[in-house]
């Protein structure tokens, strides 16, 4: 199971690589060190995003803009990558301080359900 999680994010990080790098060499040290990590944190990993969904979004979004990039440069539409830099780091840091914020918070305890006592309410019909 993670040689095929380790196959399909290295494939990811080939995209990312090649769409957020103009040298070579950047290229394959990115795909090199996402494969190590996912060799060796592929459990916790999985397991921080698990427990924060929201996460899975932000790395989505991630994606989708570096795809739109790849898009607007195949098309001779340049979006600076400063730009797409900053629009990253920025979400990254929001979701940072959300996840601090939902730390924080202690969790509402809800009350059990109302169940109404069936037993007594078949009995007064009967009468």
């Amino acid at each position: 199971q993670i040689m095929l999680l380790d196959i399909v994010f290295s494939l990811d990080s080939v995209i990312t690589a090649v769409g957020m790098a103009d040298d070579l060499s950047i290229m394959v040290t990115a795909v090199v060190v996402a494969v190590g990590i996912m060799m060796f944190a592929a459990e916790s990993i999985s397991s921080f995003v698990n427990r924060h969904p929201t996460v899975k979004v932000l790395a989505l979004s991630f994606l989708l803009l570096i795809g739109l990039s790849l898009i607007g440069d195949g098309f001779g539409m340049h979006i600076p990558k400063g730009y797409v830099y900053f629009a990253m780091g920025f979400s990254l840091f929001v979701e940072m301080i959300n996840l601090r914020l939902r730390k924080a918070v202690t969790p509402v305890k809800l009350h059990q359900p109302y169940v109404a006592d069936t037993k007594s309410t078949t009995a007064s019909k009967t009468v």
